[in-house]
């Protein structure tokens, strides 16, 4: 078998549900709805973050970075999406498909450990009421979420260099809407067990460690949570941990089946529905989770709204 990529640079051809035109129309507009909320919910979130004062907490320091980086999760895949969906072609150049593919992989990575870090912070401030602005400084707190940034890339790096080696023979169709790895994956007309070893050991490293420290933190915070007294303070415990594990439970959850099963055992549109869901759904469930269950954010913005009015009448 020829094996050489003569067509390394060819455009790709993402196929999505092309068979389905009537479905790719409800699922184009579901999609832009979905992608304005995005761009105005985490919006807000970075905004009253750093506009208000009572919010200069390292919370939602950590929650402006995850929505800074559903942000810009969304940006590098929606626009293009849209744009096959909406337009005659469904092809993306070469270069368009590596950068969608490696920040894809990138943004995904790195919010995986965010995730674990804002676990530890949410652990901090329960268990450890008392020494919280101690332990959680803001060196410290930087110094996460740097290492969750570079964790993220280093992954990206490897991922997308090893991948995009493989021969794919002139396959150029993309069983899905976006460039991701497990569509990639299939247009090689060889079969890599160092890549395949790879991915396990990574998935390992980026999903089911953090996410065992995420439910090792939780199962230490319910039993503090179980000794507080106060019911107001034992409701905000809930609320702020809920909301986060709320969060965590939808990213992890869709995420782990997708990357840690055996690729065959995926279905075509199964697996099209779930890249859909945590590349569209999640970042934009995101600041709605943390905003209707989160007093502090909505005061936040009835104060800085309020503070505006004022001006504006002076």
């Amino acid at each position: 078998m020829n094996t050489n990529n003569g067509s390394a640079t060819a455009d790709f051809i993402l196929l999505g549900f092309s068979d389905q035109p009537q479905v790719e129309h409800i699922i184009s507009g579901v999609v832009f709805v979905f992608y304005i909320v995005t761009l105005v919910g985490n919006t807000t979130i970075i905004l009253v973050s750093n506009l208000d004062s009572q919010l200069h907490t390292p919370m939602y320091f950590f929650l402006s970075n995850l929505s800074f980086l559903d942000l810009c999760y969304a940006t590098s895949i929606i626009p293009q999406m849209l744009v096959n969906l909406w337009g005659p072609t469904k092809s993306i150049t070469y270069g368009g498909c590596v950068l969608q593919f490696f920040f894809a992989l990138d943004f995904g990575a790195t919010e995986c450990l965010l995730l674990a870090v804002m676990a530890y912070d949410r652990y901090a401030a329960v268990c450890q009421p008392l020494y919280y602005t101690i332990v959680m400084h803001p060196q410290l707190c930087q110094k996460m979420v740097l290492t969750a940034w570079l964790g993220g890339l280093g992954s990206a790096l490897i991922l997308c260099s090893l991948t995009l080696k493989l021969p794919r023979c002139g396959h150029r169709e993309v069983d899905n809407f976006i460039c991701e790895m497990p569509a990639l994956l299939k247009l090689a007309c060889v079969y890599s067990k160092v890549i395949e070893v790879i991915v396990y050991a990574l998935g390992v490293i980026f999903l089911l460690v953090p996410l065992s420290l995420i439910l090792l933190s939780y199962a230490i915070i319910t039993q503090a949570v179980m000794r507080i007294k106060s019911t107001a303070r034992w409701r905000k415990v809930l609320n702020t941990c809920g909301s986060h594990l709320t969060v965590v439970t939808l990213f992890y959850g869709t995420i782990i089946y997708m990357y840690m099963k055996p690729q065959n055992s995926t279905s075509e549109d199964e697996g099209k529905f779930l890249t859909l869901f945590y590349t569209i759904v999640t970042p934009t469930l995101n600041p709605l989770i943390y905003t209707l269950r989160n007093k502090d954010v909505k005061n936040a913005v009835k104060r800085i709204l309020y503070v505006r009015k004022c001006s504006a009448k002076s």
